[in-house]
């Protein structure tokens, strides 16, 4: 195994002292081995978005799709010359490349200063936190301490991403999985509230639904016109149209109130709303923004524990690209 540094060496003894299961992430984990770690990330991250605000979207949706497949140890990063890593896979193909940038650029700005400390898996989880805050979001604090993953493949990733499509039990199956509650779920889909997606993830909705309707009767009809104007059916596939028809460029609870208002562009994101199990909760952070606040941060935390490399399980990459020789 590589020489991991300070850092490292201290995940090391917590792995051999309390065993793998025990290990546990911590707040200020780099207070002694890099004390500026989230200073330098954060640096990278205001210069990025300054440059695009895609930057925030990417970066964060970059976040989800690591930990949803193994756990968050940026094994989404590697590069393949096989095309066989786990950002080949077609659910990753539409991740867009600010994020990585972000994170590489993020890694040797940190490396420059603390060389061999602090793990890509961490620094992309600073930077997710960091495009949120950025854009209006809630701050919070990060638990860091994951070590890269060893493993990227993309074979790891059918079965493990929500799909535009997924209903409410689907999602809360997909999110059950990873140790994550329907709460947690509904917060997190509040992610949405930034990005984009391409026409052909949501057209069945406008054209195709069912053998009885052409039209999801979900979709409020004038957002459903709207829709149809940006995404007709002769569409470029590689158009895209906002999440969040309101306020795209911030982070807030204007998510929620589009679902209340049949605003949701994909299924997976009105049905929210549609089902009574989760319409409350919808109703809850579309009235109060400082409530969903608290708990995307809270879920945000719990998703960053997904499977915590430690120990031999992982490395501390010299470049976020690729795993160390």
């Amino acid at each position: 195994m590589e020489k991991m540094g300070a850092a490292g060496a201290l995940v090391f003894m917590l792995v051999f002292m309390y065993g793998v299961a025990d290990a546990k992430l911590v707040q200020n984990f780099y207070s002694s081995s890099c004390p500026l770690v989230e200073s330098i990330v954060k640096q990278v991250v205001v210069t990025k978005i300054s440059q695009t605000f895609v930057t925030v979207p990417a970066t964060l949706r970059l976040f989800f799709h690591d930990c949803f497949v193994k756990g968050c140890d940026a094994s989404i990063m590697i590069q393949s010359s096989k095309g066989d890593a786990e950002k080949d896979a077609p659910d990753n193909l539409s991740l867009a490349g600010d994020g990585f940038d972000t994170v590489i650029k993020a890694k040797q700005a940190v490396e420059a200063v603390c060389p061999g400390v602090v793990s890509c898996a961490d620094v992309l989880a600073i930077a997710a936190r960091d495009v949120v805050s950025l854009s209006g979001g809630p701050f919070f604090n990060v638990e860091l301490g994951r070590l890269d993953g060893l493993v990227s493949l993309a074979s790891n990733v059918p079965g493990n991403l929500p799909q535009p499509d997924f209903s409410l039990n689907l999602l809360s199956w997909i999110f059950r999985k990873n140790n994550l509650t329907e709460a947690d779920m509904v917060a997190l889909s509040g992610a949405h509230t930034l990005g984009f997606s391409h026409c052909s993830k949501f057209s069945s909705r406008l054209y195709n639904f069912s053998s009885s309707r052409t039209m999801d009767p979900t979709l409020n009809p004038a957002y459903a016109q709207q829709l149809m104007s940006q995404c007709p059916q002769t569409v470029d596939p590689t158009i895209a149209v906002q999440l969040d028809p309101v306020t795209s460029l911030t982070f807030d609870n204007v998510y929620y109130k589009n679902l209340v208002d049949g605003k949701g562009l994909l299924t997976s994101d009105q049905t929210l709303f549609s089902s009574r199990r989760s319409r409350q909760m919808v109703r809850d952070f579309a009235a109060n923004q400082t409530k969903f606040f608290v708990a995307f941060a809270s879920a945000m935390v719990k998703l960053g524990r997904l499977q915590a490399k430690t120990g031999s399980q992982g490395e501390i990459r010299s470049n976020c690209a690729a795993f160390n020789a």
